[in-house]
């Protein structure tokens, strides 16, 4: 793993964890009652859920397409190594 890429990680991470921090300290402090709190919690632990599947299947998405521009890029220089024979 490349130096630029852990400190990416690491970024990322902390960034989540003081989010997710921030998010739980502003529902607590919320006016309201205990159902209105619940209904904020219950919509953010979503949100958080939604966001984590979504960066899945992007991240999958662009790596299925790399491996098939690889392997377009093998049989293209398979061809033309044949045509050089």
């Amino acid at each position: 793993m490349r130096e630029q890429d852990k400190y990416w990680l690491v970024y990322a991470k902390a960034t989540f964890i003081i989010a997710v921090i921030a998010m739980v300290i502003s529902i607590i402090k919320l006016p309201g009652d205990l159902l209105v709190k619940g209904y904020y919690s219950i919509c953010s632990l979503f949100l958080v859920s939604a966001t984590i599947t979504l960066s899945k299947a992007v991240r999958d998405e662009a790596e299925s397409k790399r491996l098939l521009n690889k392997l377009e890029e093998a049989k293209a220089a398979q061809i033309l190594t044949d045509l050089d024979e």
